[in-house]
Order: C-alpha cells, then sequence, then structure tokens
C-alpha cells in the first residue's frame, strides 16, 4: 500500500511538473508574441517561416516585420539560426529590391528574429513583390521564397526622389504608431540608392519638419524639433508637435552634412506645402 501511494506521489509530482513547464513555454510564446499578429506563413520541405507585424499585414512604406522558424517535423521553434532577407519587386521591365536592415534576434532564448523593410512602392495588378528568407542553422543553408502583399498605405508614409545632388533617397515615416495631441516622439529614416538592390541609410544628414493643419489655415504649432541620427546606421529621430485632433500634412526638408537642402521647401504665405511630406489623421 505504501508502494502504492509513493508511486502514486510520484507520478503526481511528474505530471504537476511537465504541466507546470508546458504552461511557462505557452507564457513565452505568448509574451513574444504580445502586440504582433501573424500575417503570412512561407514553407519549404523543412521549416515553416511565420511572419509578424504590429498591424497584421503589410503596407508601402515603412514595416517592422518579425519572423518564427518552425520544424515541419517537431512543430518546434527555431532558436539558433542566422537569417537574412530580400525583397524583390518584379515590374514589367525590371527587377529591385529596398531599403532593409538586418534581421535580429529579438531575445537571446527567444524563437523571434526582427527587423524592418520600406517597399517604397506598392503592388499593383502586373507588378508584386516576394520574399526571399535564407537562414543557416547548424551548417546548413535552407531558403524559402514567397509572394507577399504590400497595398499602398492610406496616407503617405514614403517619399521616393532626385535630390539636388543627383542621387536618388528615400524617406520614410516609422513612428509614432498612435500619434497623440502632444510632442510626439518622431521616428524616420533616410536612405540612398547604391544601386537597384541596395539601399544603405544616409548617415548625418537632418530632416527638417513643419507640420501643418490645412484645413486649418495652415497653422502650424510649437516646440518641433528636426529629426537627426543618434548614430551611423540608425534612424531619425526628432519632436512632432501636434496641438489638436485631425488631418496634418508632416512637410519636410532633407538636408545634406553640409545644410544644403537636398529636397523639400519652406513653408510660407505662398508655399503652402513641401514636395516631399508625411500624413497623419487622428
Amino acid at each position: 500500500m505504501k508502494t502504492l501511494l509513493k508511486y502514486t506521489l510520484a507520478l503526481f509530482l511528474l505530471a504537476s511538473t511537465l504541466i507546470s513547464c508546458s504552461s511557462d513555454d505557452n507564457n513565452t510564446t505568448t509574451d513574444e508574441l504580445a502586440n504582433l499578429t501573424k500575417f503570412k506563413e512561407i514553407t519549404n520541405d523543412t521549416h515553416t517561416i511565420e511572419l509578424y507585424s504590429p498591424i497584421g499585414s503589410l503596407e508601402q512604406g515603412y514595416n517592422e516585420i518579425s519572423i518564427r522558424i518552425k520544424d515541419n517535423i517537431t512543430d518546434e521553434y527555431v532558436t539558433n539560426a542566422e537569417v537574412t532577407w530580400t525583397p524583390i519587386m518584379h515590374m514589367a521591365m525590371m527587377n529591385h529590391s529596398c531599403p532593409k536592415s538586418t534581421v535580429e534576434k529579438a531575445t537571446p532564448n527567444g524563437t523571434l528574429y526582427e527587423g524592418y523593410i520600406v517597399f517604397q512602392m506598392a503592388q499593383n495588378a502586373t507588378e508584386y513583390w516576394d520574399l526571399k528568407v535564407d537562414y543557416t542553422l547548424n551548417g546548413t543553408a535552407y531558403s524559402a521564397t514567397s509572394v507577399i502583399d504590400v497595398p499602398a498605405s492610406a496616407k503617405r508614409r514614403v517619399n521616393t526622389f532626385t535630390g539636388t545632388d543627383g542621387a536618388k533617397y528615400i524617406v520614410a515615416y516609422a513612428e509614432p504608431h498612435h500619434p497623440k495631441v502632444a510632442i510626439n516622439d518622431i521616428v524616420l529614416g533616410v536612405w540612398k540608392m547604391q544601386d537597384m538592390m541596395n539601399f544603405p541609410v544616409v548617415d548625418g544628414y537632418t530632416v527638417k519638419i513643419d507640420p501643418r493643419m490645412p484645413s486649418m489655415g495652415n497653422h502650424s504649432s510649437p516646440n518641433n524639433v528636426d529629426a537627426t541620427q543618434k548614430a551611423n546606421g540608425g534612424l531619425y529621430e526628432g519632436k512632432l508637435s501636434l496641438t489638436m485632433t485631425g488631418y496634418w500634412k508632416i512637410n519636410l526638408q532633407l538636408l545634406n552634412a553640409e545644410a544644403t537642402v537636398l529636397k523639400g521647401e519652406a513653408i510660407t504665405d505662398t508655399v503652402l506645402e513641401s514636395s516631399i511630406f508625411f500624413e497623419l489623421e487622428f
């Protein structure tokens, strides 16, 4: 009888431990995916690559993207891969890529890998984007590719233009995700087209910002701070003052390291908008 009781107690403790471990694993996964929604799966013979974003989709402009790689046999998620990605726009007469970051682990022991991609143009009836994900796992190289949906953004979030220096630039809006009537932290990015496949970050420039409300006499707001980098290779950060809800046009000027204006116009009584701008409505 004592032996039976000991055996029963051992089974109970083992079951409790397994339940606890399973619960911890689920909590870890849940925490990793907080504020993220899966919008796509890309598969090959060995793995399923899950794509996540804060809005549960992609759009023209700057996109924060997270991925997880699941083993198709064990259903376990990979935690030790080296990952790169290559977005390609397939046009009628040519193909090109776009600005993108490296892919990094979100946390050292987690399953998420993250970065950003800036789609400077939207898909249309005949032209489309695909995404190739290359990864190395335990010395073995893998790859998977799939078409992805990149619809046009409802408001302007990205500008593509040629500067007065002859270079082609992309300036894209990243944050705030949820603007408020306040002085908001604004984050944006500046990239230069090196060739059709490479768009490196531009370092040491300044993006002047001038928010205006066209429906309210084109009035501006106080205490805006132009966007600059904190470190080479990074995004640009500034302060965006929004004094009321409604539609705002964030007029921009791009200045190089010598403070020469490469694109964009200062707003005056006769110049009501810049040729490069972002749009917000909240």
